[in-house]
């Protein structure tokens, strides 16, 4: 089980006062040092957190591995190309939300989508599609040619009850387990914490977890370093 660290919130908290820090780019080695596999960012249409510069200097200093997040437009395709992470995560954006609703709509995206990915591929970047578990999602997702999925966690992570979150938690695996038989490489993400992690990082068919919030907000009271520790231990044990 990889984690990759979503440092999108330390760009919000710089761009709260459009100021100079803090600076994403900065934790990057503090991220890797404490063993995560990777690092995660969202460029956003609206360039709200993350910015061009940042992406452009965390491509120069990552050692691990570079998720970019972003949507599906040829705007952020053209920059995925020029800037060559190691893969690309497709993900629905809209401007009024706070944060990533719900999965892509693969089916209403189409061959658009399917050509997007096409040019990705040829340039040596792993195309992921961030997507809910559901296995005509999945099947759309095989045949539009990703690399990966990843599987969307916010419904299981927003729920209270903990029988129902467990039964959540056994259809994130057997979907898990349907992209798997399809092809599929799978990731997961979204409102995962601390608290609720272990389900989730149990499940075998899972490769990576991307997580940012919970650590971030962790990292305010313990710092960066252990913040980052404690869910890599978690995921591991």
């Amino acid at each position: 089980m990889r984690l990759g660290v979503n440092i999108d919130h330390i760009a919000t908290l710089r761009q709260a006062r459009r100021t100079v820090e803090p600076d994403p780019v900065h934790a990057v080695g503090l991220v890797e040092r404490a063993g995560a596999n990777g690092i995660v960012c969202h460029l956003r249409e609206d360039r709200r957190h993350i910015l061009d510069r940042d992406l452009e200097l965390l491509r120069k200093v990552v050692t691990s591995h570079l998720n970019l997040e972003m949507a599906a437009t040829e705007e952020m395709v053209r920059i995925a190309i020029e800037t060559g992470p190691d893969m690309v995560t497709i993900v629905p954006e809209k401007r009024e939300e706070v944060t990533t609703e719900g999965g892509l709509d693969v089916r209403a995206a189409g061959s658009q989508l399917k050509e997007f990915i096409d040019k990705l591929k040829a340039h040596d970047i792993v195309v992921s599609l961030f997507v809910d578990p559901q296995l005509e999602v999945l099947k759309e997702c095989r045949r539009l040619g990703a690399d990966f999925v990843e599987l969307h966690t916010g419904g299981y992570a927003n729920i209270q009850s903990e029988s129902e979150a467990a039964q959540e938690a056994a259809r994130i695996r057997e979907m898990a387990m349907a992209a798997r038989k399809f092809g599929l490489r799978v990731s997961a993400g979204h409102g995962l914490t601390y608290q609720n992690v272990e389900a989730i990082a149990s499940i075998p068919e899972i490769e990576e977890l991307n997580i940012g919030h919970s650590i971030m907000a962790r990292a305010i009271f313990d710092g960066l370093s252990k913040a980052v520790g404690d869910m890599v231990r978690l995921l591991r044990s």
